[in-house]
């Protein structure tokens, strides 16, 4: 719900949406023929591929491109491989996807390969990292991270969607084991919760620290949490790993608990759906589903222009295709009708100063877009905290002008991290 002052010296409020009461278990979308996996790697001419075209793949395996790698996927179903190509993101950075044609006997509940998963960060770094919520273990597995606190996120980051919401109210249990073993694996010392104050979470939290996170936006981001519970503000350029604090979500931590019941890798998604009336759906997929077979399940009828984010309304990035596969760390898509966009331009700022008022890190938005519309990223950096943004997209929503702040910055941190790897 978006309120809007009368007065325009005050801020907007943006308030969290809660999930429903009582909610329905989600829609459960039979396996496609074809899955897609996103590898982030990209292909290289001059070695030899460890897979082919044609090559057969069990449910639960782990795929490689070559003997060096550090990137992985895990197949989700038992299949043939049909295409090996490259992927190019909306940032421009080359990867590689992978289309698995599937035995189209096997269900959800197919048995998957076992892996031998002991509790540390280097047996679950080697089987887990593309579990259903995305788990940090390759970050957390890099000798130099040190963690002392984790913070398991049942608390919505983004407006719209109520994924973490339905998990928390659903797997409190698994979510509780799942932090535990966590706990073991990282070496922690202190396991927190956030917890939305308007959900009402039964049973005990024995040793975990609950946060009671509040129903305005942005008090579910990292940074935010970090400063309002943890007495912690995060300097520029850094990330909470870097203060010895790591973020995880409700579905990993759960898919956490069952990979090591089971010794195997989950690969059944919960993603909220928003339609193009605001009609919001849930849905269990299979990692690797095209958006499209949702889409159909729901009778959402995609049109050209038509607009399909990936993630909530002030932080998703769009997608130009409807075969765009379900991801690990994907919680929410919105679809928007090519009639309702909101319009954007490049128009000159007019410096009416709201994006300066709503900022959170009080950054000066509206002389950080001029120096990121002229490609000055290091500039940015230096005269105008381009590092110090935390990403809610305030800037964008409120801008008189209609310019695309929140692109800007994201971009501009892209472009100031290849710039300083170059040098």
């Amino acid at each position: 719900m978006i309120k809007r002052s009368f007065f325009t010296l005050t801020r907007p409020k943006l308030s969290y949406d809660s999930v429903e009461q009582n909610p329905k278990k989600p829609e459960s979308i039979n396996i496609p023929s074809n899955l897609t996996l996103l590898l982030n790697e990209p292909l290289d001419n001059t070695k030899k591929l460890l897979i082919q075209k044609g090559d057969s793949v069990e449910k639960g395996q782990k795929i490689c491109l070559y003997s060096d790698s550090a990137e992985y996927v895990i197949a989700p179903v038992a299949g043939t491989i049909r295409v090996i190509d490259a992927y190019i993101d909306a940032l421009g950075n080359t990867s590689t996807f992978l289309v698995i044609k599937n035995i189209q006997t096997q269900t959800s509940d197919t048995k998957a390969k076992t892996y031998d998963l002991k509790e540390d960060i280097a047996s679950a770094d080697r089987y887990l990292r593309n579990l259903p919520g995305a788990p940090p273990f390759k970050k957390l597995a890099d000798n130099k991270t040190k963690i002392n606190t984790i913070v398991i996120t049942c608390a919505d980051a983004d407006l719209l969607s109520t994924t973490s919401q339905y998990i928390a109210l659903n797997s409190m249990d698994k979510i509780k084991t799942g932090a535990r073993i966590l706990k073991n694996i990282i070496g922690a010392v202190k396991i927190c919760i956030t917890v939305p104050q308007d959900l009402n979470i039964q049973g005990e939290f024995d040793s975990i620290q609950v946060f009671r996170t509040d129903t305005t936006y942005p008090s579910n981001l990292p940074a935010m949490i970090l400063k309002n519970h943890l007495n912690m503000i995060l300097p520029a350029g850094k990330t909470p790993e870097d203060l010895g604090v790591c973020f995880i979500c409700a579905e990993a931590a759960a898919s956490i608990a069952d990979a090591y019941e089971t010794k195997s890798a989950g690969a059944e998604k919960i993603v909220t759906i928003i339609g193009k009336q605001g009609t919001r759906y849930r849905v269990k997929a299979t990692i690797g589903t095209p958006l499209r077979k949702i889409f159909d399940l729901f009778s959402i009828h995609i049109n050209d222009q038509d607009r399909i984010i990936i993630g909530g309304p002030m932080q998703g990035i769009s997608t130009y295709s409807p075969f765009h596969p379900v991801e690990p760390g994907m919680d929410t898509v919105i679809v928007q009708d090519r009639d309702e966009i909101p319009e954007i331009c490049d128009n000159a700022c007019v410096n009416c100063g709201k994006c300066v008022r709503i900022c959170p890190a009080n950054i000066q938005a509206n002389i950080l877009v001029r120096y990121l519309a002229a490609d000055q990223y290091e500039e940015a950096a230096d005269k105008c905290d381009l590092e110090s943004c935390i990403e809610c997209g305030l800037c964008a929503y409120v801008c008189t002008a209609k310019i695309p702040i929140y692109q800007y910055i994201k971009l501009g941190k892209h472009e100031l991290k290849k710039l300083r790897a170059e040098a």
